[in-house]
């Protein structure tokens, strides 16, 4: 599928998390927009791969959960037009037995390193005089609920909300910050659990009755990172196949 030009061309992106799954789409589908790229995420051997690939990339390795590692990216990379804030890690299990340091791995990368990306992003920006769109990458978890994935779906309520008051503090900075919300959206590392029982029962609960492909994400990506959205801030766009206004 060939996309509309969404003026993009020549505009810098830093996407967190880009090795792998909706971080490599994101970044396929702004290079294609004729976007600069920095790809960024802990395991540079694959960064490296994917930049190779591109027009105009490169890559650089990040990792979320560690302040030092940010304050050096923003350092070297300054001012972005676009930050698609996507590195995160998935997992829970009941809240009455969780374990603390998985509740800190998954809290420390979703709604800390959100945090701080976002954050060193925007203070580049402010320095540089200039204005820029931040994606901050949620769930549909963050909006409602399910069992087995308490924390996870409490980091990413968390980025809601950090999302719309980044966006209400920054915008008289010229910086749009908004959360992108996908729904089930299906990915190699999950793939199998969609063969099973329990993965065809939660797809028969979509009401188109499928799985979102990483593509069907692609218009709200670019409409959030281009001026064609210039007058949306402060907003969580739900990309979810009808998920969440199904019935109870």
């Amino acid at each position: 599928m060939t996309l509309p030009s969404f003026g993009l061309e020549g505009k810098t992106a830093l996407v967190t998390g880009a090795s792998s799954g909706l971080g490599e789409h994101f970044a396929r589908t702004l290079a294609a927009q004729g976007t600069r790229l920095i790809l960024t995420a802990r395991r540079t051997d694959l960064l490296q791969s994917l930049a190779a690939s591109l027009p105009d990339a490169r890559a650089m390795a990040l990792d979320v959960q560690d302040a030092s590692s940010i304050d050096r990216l923003w350092q070297q990379v300054g001012a972005v037009d676009i930050l698609v804030n996507n590195a995160g890690v998935a997992g829970g299990g009941p809240l009455l037995d969780q374990d603390e340091a998985e509740w800190d791995r998954i809290m420390d990368t979703n709604a800390r390193g959100t945090y701080l990306v976002a954050r060193g992003a925007a203070q580049a920006i402010v320095a540089a005089g200039r204005q820029g769109s931040i994606i901050n990458v949620a769930s549909i978890l963050g909006l409602r609920q399910a069992a087995q994935v308490g924390s996870y779906a409490i980091s990413k309520a968390a980025v809601v909300q950090m999302s719309k008051v980044m966006a209400l503090e920054w915008a008289r900075h010229g910086i749009r910050v908004n959360a992108l919300c996908p729904g089930y959206i299906s990915t190699p590392l999950n793939a199998a659990f969609w063969e099973m029982d329990a993965g065809r029962a939660l797809i028969g609960r979509i009401p188109q009755r499928r799985l979102g492909q990483p593509e069907d994400l692609d218009g709200a990506l670019l409409l959030l990172a281009s001026d064609l959205g210039a007058y949306i801030t402060g907003a969580e766009l739900v990309v979810d196949g009808g998920h969440m206004v199904n019935t109870l």
